[in-house]
């Protein structure tokens, strides 16, 4: 047992590791695709963005093996530690960072730029892992939501200062964490309701929809006193409470949508719920997408055979709309591999979580899980216009050793936790 402690590959699960090798090598071919040029077809030239992302490849292997080195207690013991440093680097980030595309998220060092928000992922998923895992911790109190929601939210905080929205979107996926954990679904009720009121709002008007609120709610009460005459006194909090939520919320979101978002945001939902139009401005990118996606039909046109990925079709196509490039030149079976292979991933890691003796490991790799998920869904529904255009990265996939690195500490702290399961904690 000594020895196989020792041993840091002892335990470790390896289909997670397979699938994580066939993610990034098939990300690392898409790159090729979508940043190679037919003057330009050189694997090891390292001053194109497909030689840096094999650069960023072989540097993982380190940082791989420097998260296995540690034993599974120190993870654990350090969280807290580690969450803070986050948190130090968000904020110093704001003051010592470089400003790329509008937003100061990046530290320059030499040339190569490091992304915070990237890591702190992964050390925020650490400290809710801690802070739930305590013997006294009863996530039904409303204090104890509320310690949760701090941990949650403050790296988020930091992060929309930069401003870096689609990065403080991926800090919700942590409401399915919580759940799995005991919150009442009630929570993800509530958001769920309030994105639906403001789509509504936004494509009908405050008016139309606080009206249709309003009478929805009164015929409820209605109903609720001609099924028991008692209804409106037991529950006249709730009631009121209701109405009043209805106003001031969905004016609330008039009022900030007409004045306080900015114009290219406004376009963008305008675009998503087809009020407007702009297939070549603010809409350019995802109109470019969706119609590369769909050039690649059944079985795709082939490796370096998109016509419209060698063509700078879409801007930026490496990062953040990488998938696109999938679409083109593997078609609807490369791209439904993807996904299959993704749910592969996001199974697996949820299967290996209920399995933990461990709290602190459960809780973490349910964090793994929903982060991903998180980054999955709203990266190829923005990709294919299902969703508003926002900067998340696909794992894996996009463009960028921030990212990269990032994924990988996320997923392979989870697969050195899981190594140790079967050693006591």
């Amino acid at each position: 047992m000594r020895q196989e402690r020792n041993n840091i590959f002892a335990g470790i699960d390896w289909l997670l590791v397979l699938l994580y090798v066939i993610l990034v090598g098939f990300g690392w071919v898409n790159i090729y695709a979508a940043s190679s040029t037919e003057e330009s077809r050189e694997i090891f030239d390292f001053s194109t963005k497909y030689g840096k992302q094999l650069i960023f490849i072989g540097l993982s292997i380190p940082v791989i093996i420097f998260i296995l080195f540690f034993n599974s207690k120190f993870y654990e013991q350090f969280s807290s530690v580690m969450y803070i440093f986050s948190l130090v680097l968000l904020a110093g980030v704001l003051v010592f960072g470089k400003k790329i595309n509008g937003a100061t998220s990046w530290y320059n060092f030499g040339g190569i730029g490091l992304q915070p928000s990237e890591f702190a992922k992964a050390f925020t998923a650490l400290a809710l892992a801690k802070l739930m895992s305590d013997r006294q911790y009863n996530l039904k109190l409303i204090k104890n939501q509320a310690k949760a929601f701090i941990v949650i939210f403050l790296p988020a905080f930091f992060i929309a200062l930069q401003p870096d929205m689609g990065s403080v979107l991926i800090y919700f996926a942590f409401f399915f964490v919580l759940n799995r954990e005991g919150l009442t679904l009630a929570y993800i009720l509530f958001g769920t309701i309030s994105i639906i009121l403001f789509l509504l709002t936004v494509y009908f008007g405050a008016k139309w929809v606080l009206i249709s609120c309003l009478l929805i709610i009164t015929l409820v009460v209605f109903y609720g006193i001609y099924r028991d005459k008692r209804f409106f006194r037991f529950n006249v909090i709730k009631i009121i409470g209701s109405y009043l939520f209805s106003i001031f919320f969905i004016l609330g979101i008039s009022y900030t949508y007409n004045n306080i978002l900015g114009q290219h945001q406004k376009d963008r939902f305008d675009i998503l719920l087809g009020k407007i139009q702009d297939n070549k401005g603010i809409g350019y990118n995802s109109y470019q997408s969706e119609k590369t996606i769909s050039s690649g039909g059944f079985s795709g046109k082939g490796f370096l055979q998109g016509d419209r990925t060698q063509g700078n079709f879409v801007p930026e196509q490496h990062t953040d709309y990488i998938y696109s490039t999938v679409g083109e030149e593997w078609g609807f079976l490369g791209s439904s591999l993807v996904i299959i292979l993704f749910m592969f991933l996001l199974y697996r890691i949820i299967y290996l979580s209920e399995t933990q003796t461990n709290k602190f490991a459960r809780i973490y790799g349910y964090s793994v899980a929903s982060i991903f998920f998180f980054h999955i869904i709203v990266n190829i529904g923005m990709v294919i216009g299902l969703l508003p255009t926002v900067g998340i990265p696909l794992p894996f996939f996009s463009y960028g050793g921030s990212s990269l690195w990032g994924f990988t500490l996320l997923l392979f702290i989870f697969i050195r936790l899981d190594a140790h399961k079967k050693y006591d904690w």
